[in-house]
């Protein structure tokens, strides 16, 4: 297995793992994902650094606002570059048989020791009007 294959691999498994603790609403399996010092943004802008503060900032997310909900994601684009791997998705959150992607969202994976970990996480919320507007922009071209 070649070193990118092993990077990859490992990246598949920490978003897995990702997925499955918000599908379980376990704020501590979620944070868990993120390395010690990670840096953790959500497109309200609210920022937790660290993996403690996302874990508690996962906590009321997963008893109240969130409770049952489950994740879904596609992978739009991956990078690596040098000892990380890069990787915008696009998903979305929701409580019914089809999760809705209605954000983009841009992770940083580095390996923390045997274990691939996501570093930083940034996630925004798609405009509808601006995607249409520039869709339409770039059709006139």
């Amino acid at each position: 297995m070649q070193i990118n294959d092993v990077r990859h691999a490992g990246v598949d498994a920490c978003l897995s793992r990702i997925v499955a603790a918000w599908d379980a609403g376990d704020a501590r399996a979620f944070a868990a994902e993120f390395t010690e010092d990670a840096s953790y943004v959500i497109f309200a802008g609210i920022v937790s650094v660290g993996r403690k503060q996302i874990e508690e900032a996962h906590v009321p997310v997963f008893e109240k606002w969130q409770k049952g909900s489950r994740m879904s994601m596609r992978e739009l684009h991956r990078r690596v570059s040098g000892e990380s791997v890069i990787l915008v998705s696009e998903g979305g959150i929701g409580k019914r048989r089809r999760v809705r992607h209605d954000k983009v969202q841009t992770f940083v994976f580095v390996q923390d020791g045997q274990v691939w970990r996501c570093a930083a996480f940034q996630n925004t919320k798609k405009n509808a009007l601006f995607i249409r507007m520039n869709d339409r922009a770039n059709r006139s071209r």
